[in-house]
């Protein structure tokens, strides 16, 4: 099972059908996605005890759901998290993460339509972590216990924003509306049998306006740089992480900037992104 957002209401997902989590748990959960993070251990424990049936859920569609977690009080993104991805920008490899934000009106569910912003629009498959234990100092060795689960995202992004003036303004490149889609969170106890958190296929495949298709970004979250542990605990030796915060962690290469000749998103292009174990998402530009 995952765990969605559906017309603003916290749900369960299996398979075509979500089940509403206030109404399934009796009222102990309230229908608000971000509040299962309050309570993650809670929620999950109650989780494991769901039977879910057809009976009581409803029928969905991509295209209805919202982003996971509604509106969290913080998003982390890391750049330059890919080896292959700091060579394709012309930059050296980060001695610290690189981090900026994607502000939080700029979320968006797992099947959307995106008005383009410009003409230089790249794409960014990126695995997103969600925060289900707060924490300040936290070590290498417990990160993973504040984790409440995985996502897919994109990082979309306006290069022509991104790199406007200097210093480059990356978080206002990558916020325009719909640009931090996300797909239903899986939780950590929901990993496929013999998925290796640590070591995750990722990869983009867009269809163009002529029907064909072709796979952008094909990578594993393996090769990250500061691996999903060293990210949170270098984040947390200065922030404190709240549930429910996001962490989009890198993509790897493969964007449009890094080609020869430059290419960007145009109107009718449709893009997927897939993670292992995780599922997909779709955005179809205008």
């Amino acid at each position: 099972m995952r765990v969605a957002s559906l017309a603003g209401r916290l749900q369960l997902l299996h398979g075509d059908y979500a089940l509403d989590v206030a109404v399934a748990s009796g009222g102990r959960f309230g229908p608000d996605p971000l509040s299962a993070y309050d309570e993650w251990a809670e929620f999950t424990q109650w989780m494991s005890t769901v039977e879910f049936e057809e009976s009581s859920a409803t029928r969905f569609l991509a295209a209805d759901l919202d982003s996971p977690v509604g509106r969290p009080s913080q998003i982390f993104a890391i750049g330059l998290n890919y080896a292959e991805h700091a060579a394709e920008s012309r930059m050296t490899l980060p001695e610290h993460p690189v981090v900026f934000t994607k502000f939080a009106s700029s979320l968006a569910g797992a099947d959307v339509e995106v008005v383009l912003s410009g003409e230089r629009v790249d794409w960014e498959a990126e695995l997103v972590v969600v925060i289900g234990k707060a924490g300040r100092n936290i070590s290498a060795e417990q990160a993973w216990d504040h984790v409440a689960g995985l996502a897919v995202g994109q990082d979309l992004s306006d290069r022509a924003v991104q790199s406007r003036g200097n210093p480059a303004q990356f978080s206002l490149g990558k916020s325009f509306e719909k640009y931090a889609p996300v797909g239903p969170v899986t939780p950590l106890s929901q990993l496929p049998a013999g998925s290796d958190r640590d070591a995750l296929r990722i990869t983009s495949v867009l269809v163009d306006t002529d029907g064909t298709s072709r796979t952008l970004q094909d990578g594993s979250t393996a090769d990250l740089i500061f691996s999903i542990s060293e990210i949170i605990h270098r984040l947390s030796a200065t922030v404190e992480f709240r549930p429910g915060d996001l962490i989009f962690t890198g993509t790897p290469s493969g964007v449009g900037l890094g080609r020869d000749p430059q290419e960007f998103l145009r109107s009718g292009h449709v893009l997927t992104t897939e993670i292992e174990g995780l599922g997909s998402i779709t955005q179809r530009m205008l």
